[in-house]
């Protein structure tokens, strides 16, 4: 086991681990430390602990100090360089015409990089720009191209649920969200429904995913044929959310139709057409007769 303390450099940035060493840390914390580009300045959001050595990435690196007033006050002047380095990059790209973004500049603690974030829909030719601003802030420059989901995280904003973005307030990595997903959870899609400001599928469609999985490996799928408390029947309809399903019961004796709704825990399955799970995971462009264009517009959401 190793005591490890997580820092983390950005709000609903990653955790990175760090070895506290002698230094004496606690939760809410801000430390320096050393981090592969540098010197850092950073919160620490878990406390000492001890992890297995799998969990780490070795070398680890070392806090080489809580802050001192120095330090808050660099921190501070590193701000408002940041901005003011902002706005120079912004006249340069301008003067040389080149076709990026530009998100946000970060000055390493130690004012050893500087790193301009900036999006782009192809490669850019920023040598000249790159030349243009060592001229300008003696120091060495980084240009860092990112994706739309990591404009977002940076810019922040609010969501279609009325709150700020999930990514820009507490969500640390993003991780793999598919059309599936949507499609399990038995949401339109309708690309401009089930996407966020990113342009990209909505980071909330994994929350609930593995429930939803769960859930499906039980429940029957349509036309399945189950044993219910009032006898056989077709399953016509189901309810993941209160894990029920309606089943079409025919009463032998006069031939007339019934409609029961029953929780999965009643009913047991005689003969299984397809699962839920199974009928849902299907082709999506067959069971929404999709056209191809629509198919891959809908692709393009994933990330």
């Amino acid at each position: 086991m190793v005591t490890v303390v997580g820092v983390r450099f950005k709000k609903a940035g990653k955790i990175y681990y760090f070895n506290p060493g002698e230094v004496e840390i606690k939760k809410n914390d801000y430390v320096i430390v050393e981090t592969a580009r540098g010197i850092e300045f950073g919160e620490v959001v878990v406390g000492p602990k001890d992890v297995s050595e799998e969990d780490i990435v070795a070398p680890l690196k070392d806090v080489i100090r809580t802050v001192t007033e120095e330090d808050r006050q660099r921190h501070k002047e590193n701000k408002i360089k940041e901005k003011e380095a902002l706005e120079v990059c912004l006249e340069k790209i301008t003067e040389h015409q080149l076709e990026m973004k530009l998100i946000d500049v970060e000055y390493t603690f130690d004012n050893n990089k500087v790193i301009f974030y900036f999006t782009a829909d192809g490669r850019v030719d920023f040598r000249e720009l790159v030349k243009d601003l060592a001229s300008i802030f003696k120091t060495r420059i980084e240009l860092r191209q990112i994706g739309v989901r990591d404009e977002s995280k940076m810019l922040g904003g609010i969501g279609t649920c009325g709150k700020s973005l999930c990514c820009s307030t507490w969500l640390g990595d993003f991780e793999p969200v598919s059309i599936k997903m949507a499609k399990e959870q038995s949401l339109s899609l309708n690309p401009t429904k089930i996407s966020g400001i990113c342009g990209r599928l909505f980071c909330c469609l994994k929350y609930e995913y593995d429930m939803y999985q769960e859930i499906l490996d039980k429940l029957p799928g349509i036309g399945s044929i189950v044993l219910t408390p009032d006898g056989e029947g077709t399953v016509i309809e189901t309810n993941v959310l209160l894990e029920k399903v309606k089943v079409k019961i025919k009463n032998p004796s006069d031939n007339t139709e019934e409609l029961k709704i029953c929780n999965i825990t009643e009913v047991t399955k005689i003969k299984e057409k397809r699962s839920l799970k199974e009928q849902l995971e299907g082709n999506v462009q067959r069971q929404e007769g999709l056209l191809d264009e629509e198919l891959q517009q809908l692709k393009e959401l994933e990330d």
